[in-house]
């Protein structure tokens, strides 16, 4: 992937949550931070097509260059990039017949903001879907669910600028059809990790017990306790993220073939993602993220063991949400290597920088993951292909 419009942005990104908890696509921000530098929409088309090819899932387009968004509508965009047209840009008949022609090419359209102008006649049709900040939404004290008098909209809308429960619940019952990121301070706070109590224990005994090396029929004994998680284990195991050639077919067999660190690797992603709360789904889909972002930032240069240990520290930065208990007390009970201890409980080490930076691409703040770059000496296009490495690896374990 050698397209220069990599090193010349940021690139962000947030899930497109439906009523269901269920991604319905990915939002990808692009910021750009090297001004005069030339930024063009067919290395950008190309770079994302390598993890949205044609008919695969779905990707939004947030584009925060006018030049460069000016350039994508002029593009030919694969039918499954969804693409964000500022309301600004929507109004100037300019863009008519572009904005036409990517309706006609199968895109789906999305209208960012509210418009200070009346939309071109012509246009209506060709936007799915509008994007209302919960601030700026008139309608927003109203109670009535979707389809009821009073809430009635020329096309449907996802919300964003959610951060409770209760806005969340409250955008959907109005006839929101997503919502865009998740309010995770929020739903960890009002769910906590009982309904997911006894997987949640039968996990933490596996981690000790390959940390102490019990042998394979210790390990088997333990988690036949729990056949869901002996399935979710197999069909981890089994994905094509997890680049085996051989299809496991028994947990005797997947030891074996893969040794305790790799295990233990994926009893660690387990163990993030086990609760059974749906409000928790995008929680977990969060860590998974986390953890495989930071294995491919060091993955030019670090070794197994670090590439296993930063993967660890992502998958674990919110068990301390989950299990509502501080990293200092929850890792007492979890065997962790030393480093990542030292990030998830105390924010120091030399994990802690990539852990930032993680969190820092999944907020859409371009200044900080430069900033954050810059201080692990490494280029903005090494973050980005991280990034796009990233959601290529975590959408083929969904």
């Amino acid at each position: 992937m050698d397209q220069d419009v990599l090193r010349n942005i940021a690139l962000s990104y947030s899930p497109m949550v439906d009523r269901q908890r269920s991604f319905a696509a990915t939002r990808l921000t692009v910021s750009a931070l090297r001004s005069g530098q030339p930024l063009q929409a067919d290395q950008l088309l190309a770079a994302i097509s390598e993890v949205w090819p044609h008919a695969g899932t779905r990707v939004s387009l947030n584009v925060m260059s006018e030049t460069l968004l000016n350039d994508l509508l002029r593009a030919k965009p694969v039918s499954n990039v969804m693409i964000e047209i500022p309301s600004f840009i929507a109004c100037d008949p300019q863009n008519t017949a572009a904005i036409q022609e990517l309706h006609s090419n199968g895109n789906t359209l999305l209208l960012h903001g509210r418009p200070t102008m009346l939309l071109p006649r012509e246009l209506l049709s060709c936007f799915k879907y509008s994007i209302i900040d919960l601030a700026e939404d008139r309608r927003k004290n109203e109670t009535t669910g979707p389809g009821e008098p009073g809430v009635t909209r020329s096309v449907g809308f996802i919300q964003s600028g959610v951060r409770t429960v209760a806005e969340m619940e409250n955008s959907f019952g109005r006839g929101a059809v997503a919502i865009l990121g998740w309010p995770i301070d929020d739903v960890t706070a009002d769910s906590g990790v009982k309904k997911g109590a006894p997987d949640m224990g039968v996990l933490v005994e596996l981690i000790r017990r390959v940390d102490d090396g019990d042998d394979v029929d210790k390990l088997e004994a333990v988690l036949k306790r729990d056949p869901t998680l002996a399935f979710q284990l197999m069909r981890y195991i089994n994905s094509p993220a997890f680049g085996l050639s051989v299809e496991i077919s028994s947990f005797r067999h997947a030891i074996m073939l893969l040794g305790y660190k790799r295990l233990k690797r994926w009893l660690a992603l387990l163990l993030a993602t086990a609760s059974k709360d749906p409000n928790l789904r995008p929680v977990m889909y969060a860590s998974v993220r986390r953890g495989i972002f930071m294995e491919q930032m060091v993955a030019p240069a670090g070794d197994d063991e670090m590439r296993g240990e930063v993967f660890i520290c992502g998958v674990f930065s919110l068990l301390d949400k989950l299990f509502h208990r501080p990293f200092d007390d929850l890792l007492k009970t979890i065997p962790v290597p030393e480093r990542v201890y030292q990030a998830l409980a105390e924010g120091v080490g030399p994990y802690s920088p990539y852990l930032e930076l993680a969190r820092a691409v999944e907020s859409e703040t371009a200044p900080v993951i430069n900033e954050l770059a810059e201080q692990l000496l490494v280029g903005l296009a090494e973050v980005n292909r991280a990034v796009l490495a990233t959601l290529t690896l975590a959408s083929q374990l969904e």
